[in-house]
């Protein structure tokens, strides 16, 4: 059973290149993962991919994505979406 936080860390270090350990709740996309512009939008689209399910589309607007700025804002943003551990 993966929790929202194994597959987040999972996909943040598939998609920037980064370790997984490297993926902790306080660590900002940008300043400390060195994720770009293009980096944020695919992140956000394998957010909407992984998370979402037949019964729970997962649908971030560019307004929820400005505010996911850290990992700990996108666990607290999927969660709030109805997303829970496996």
């Amino acid at each position: 059973m993966a929790t929202v936080m194994e597959r987040l860390q999972d996909i943040v270090a598939d998609k920037l290149g980064v370790e997984k350990g490297d993926v902790v709740l306080d660590a900002s996309f940008t300043d400390d993962l060195n994720a770009d512009s293009l980096d944020l939008v695919e992140l956000i689209m394998a957010f909407e991919e992984e998370f979402s399910t037949p019964d729970n589309a997962v649908e971030i607007t560019d307004d929820d994505a400005e505010g996911i700025t850290t990992v700990e804002k996108a666990i607290v943003f999927l969660q709030s979406n109805g997303v829970k551990d496996e």
